[in-house]
């Protein structure tokens, strides 16, 4: 797939109730998904009664993965990391308290692959990295990944928006979310620059989210 970069744009006017939205990109099709991969909270976002707010969010189809740094099931940071590109492999080794993914090589047509080589299991985490980040955004973490083991992606950006306030940012989403998707797109399919309307029907209580004309 090409290179691509999409920015989106979130935003109301009068919305009529106080609410928390939740950004995830979440691809329900994925094999294993609550068992030994989960998805990260990319965004939360909190959008007023009254008058205008907005929410925006940038992603680039760049894949890196990360060795992940977790404290209560909530991504703390990226010890270390490295791009890979679709259909490449990566290895996270560790010497002296030091740990390093290797230059990412030929792997499977089609995924991502990252082998632990530490000697003890360790947490990794694929996601995407921004134009000028340092350290890649979380999408998927992986848990206790043995010695000798890897992880295998095939990520699909499938961005879906949820009302709740039941998680905060990089918070790692153990099982399906209980509250309905008001909003999916596949990223790949839009147009780099998309803005997008969030309403409330007042009789319903019901929100959706609409292109913005």
């Amino acid at each position: 797939m090409s290179p691509f970069t999409r920015h989106l744009t979130f935003q109301s006017n009068d919305l009529g109730k106080e609410v928390t939205v939740m950004f995830a990109l979440v691809d329900d099709n994925m094999k294993s998904l609550y068992k030994d991969r989960f998805p990260v909270v990319w965004k939360v976002s909190k959008f007023g009664k009254s008058g205008a707010y907005r929410a925006q969010a940038t992603y680039t189809n760049q894949p890196a993965f990360s060795k992940a740094q977790v404290t209560h099931w909530n991504f703390i940071s990226a010890e270390t990391s490295v791009k890979v590109d679709v259909g490449q492999k990566t290895t996270l080794t560790e010497a002296d308290d030091v740990f390093s993914f290797s230059s990412p090589q030929q792997g499977s047509s089609g995924f991502v692959q990252a082998l632990n080589n530490t000697g003890v299991v360790q947490d990794i985490a694929v996601g995407f990295l921004n134009k000028g980040d340092l350290m890649p955004t979380p999408a998927l973490y992986f848990d206790e990944v043995g010695d000798g083991s890897h992880v295998t992606a095939q990520f699909t950006p499938i961005l879906r928006v949820y009302i709740t306030s039941d998680y905060q940012e990089t918070a790692i989403i153990r099982g399906a979310i209980e509250t309905p998707v008001i909003w999916s797109q596949d990223l790949s399919g839009l147009a780099e620059h998309t803005n997008w309307n969030l309403t409330r029907d007042g009789v319903t209580g019901r929100y959706k989210i609409v292109r913005a004309s």
